[in-house]
C-alpha cells in the first residue's frame, strides 16, 4: 500500500491507496505514534483511495485516535468509499470514527 503524507502545519494528512490490510495496518499506526511523539496530534486520513480495509486497518484507526486524543488531539478519517463505510458501520466504529465526507470538511473546525 502506497501512504502518502502531507504535512499541512497544524496537522498532518495521509492518503493511502490500495488495500489496508494486516500488512499495511503497521505502518501507518508506526507513522502516527511517531508523529505524536514529535507532537503533532491532529491527524486526518484521506480514504478515497482505498478500497478494502479489514479489522487490522480499524485497529490502526482506533490505535490511532487513542493515541491523538491522548495527546489532546483527533484523528479523522474522510471520503470513505462503500466498502470502508459499510465496514465502520457494521462495527459501529462510525460512532467513534465518524467519517467526513471530504477532506474539506474534515478539516473546517481545525
Amino acid at each position: 500500500m502506497e501512504l502518502g503524507e502531507v504535512d499541512k502545519g497544524t496537522h498532518v494528512v495521509f492518503a493511502p491507496e490500495g488495500k489496508f490490510n494486516m500488512v499495511a495496518a503497521p505502518q501507518l499506526k508506526e507513522r502516527i505514534d511517531d508523529l505524536v511523539a514529535a507532537g503533532k496530534s491532529r491527524v486526518l486520513v484521506d480514504l478515497h483511495r482505498v478500497d478494502f480495509i479489514d479489522s487490522s486497518g480499524l485497529g490502526a484507526l482506533v490505535g490511532g485516535i487513542k493515541v491523538t486524543r491522548k495527546q489532546g488531539g483527533d484523528l479523522r478519517v474522510a471520503a470513505a468509499g462503500d466498502q470502508v463505510r459499510a465496514v465502520l458501520k457494521l462495527t459501529n466504529l462510525d460512532r467513534i470514527l465518524a467519517p467526513y465526507p471530504t477532506v474539506e470538511d474534515a478539516l473546517h473546525d481545525w
